[in-house]
């Protein structure tokens, strides 16, 4: 095989937010696809003087096989830059499949997705122990897209834990309601990132109660990711992970003894994970 198509994460949006690996693809590429309705033109400004562009925005899949064909036949190089991570809503999968059908080469440069973007602009961390140790990445069933028939927000709100709900803010009160009976309290905070890291991002916070009055009060529709759990408390949870606790003993460090005998007194579990 020759010629090559890489999918570059571009991130949530900032020109400075795409990884290195990324923007060097971008750089050397022979052929740039990426989609104006959803990545930054900044993203693509420092493309090839004799690089091909193509906006993918109003272009089907079958309209891209052509570019990457002649990746194949030229042994060019395309860039196909996605929003946010490449591997999470970004199908991709049938992308690859088409460049295995026709036999042209392809890797993925992962990219930072909307909610890592949403997290840190808000200034939360995701996992807090004791409080919340897994993330769900979702969306709200019902749409124009189908969803697996067990996978609903009802059902993953039940673990009480992080979420972050993707292509929902079109039906937000719909979201609110499912999230409610799932089981996370009215008061569970929420926070609400509207194209974060572009010019015009808007970051909210909220209580569940007030998540679909708070996103029709200021019209939010599309390019919006919404984060809920208890986790994302303002201030945050004051669980101090065991990690850099001084009675913590790992592989690099050993532990206090006073500092591992109240450790033990609390009933923590000192064995280091495979992590550690």
């Amino acid at each position: 095989m020759s010629g090559r198509v890489v999918f570059v994460g571009a991130g949530p949006g900032a020109a400075d937010l795409i990884t290195l690996r990324g923007a060097a693809v971008i750089a050397a590429a022979d052929i740039v696809i990426w989609a104006s309705s959803l990545v930054a033109p900044e993203i693509v400004a420092h493309v090839r003087p004799d690089a091909l562009v193509v906006d993918s925005a109003a272009l089907p899949l079958e309209e891209l096989e052509p570019l990457y064909t002649r990746a194949r036949d030229e042994d060019l190089l395309v860039a196909r830059v996605h929003t946010g991570d490449p591997g999470l809503y970004g199908a991709t999968a049938e992308q690859r499949a088409l460049c295995d059908r026709i036999g042209v080469d392809h890797e993925t440069v992962p990219g930072i997705s909307a909610f890592s973007a949403a997290a840190a602009r808000a200034d939360v961390e995701i996992t807090v122990p004791e409080v919340a140790q897994s993330l769900v990445l979702t969306r709200l069933e019902g749409g124009r897209t189908p969803m697996p028939a067990r996978e609903t927000v009802r059902s993953f709100a039940a673990h009480g834990t992080t979420m972050a709900l993707y292509l929902s803010a079109a039906r937000n009160k719909a979201l609110q309601e499912e999230l409610l009976a799932g089981g996370y309290p009215p008061e569970t905070p929420c926070i609400i990132g509207y194209r974060v890291s572009w010019p015009d991002e808007l970051m909210l916070r909220c209580e569940l109660a007030r998540l679909s009055e708070t996103m029709k009060e200021h019209k939010l529709w599309k390019h919006t990711v919404v984060l809920v759990g208890p986790a994302l408390a303002a201030g945050g949870p004051t669980k101090r992970s065991h990690l850099y606790h001084p009675g913590f003993r790992h592989q690099y460090r050993d532990a206090d003894p006073a500092a591992r005998a109240e450790l033990r007194e609390h009933g923590a579990l000192l064995r280091p994970g495979p992590d550690a």
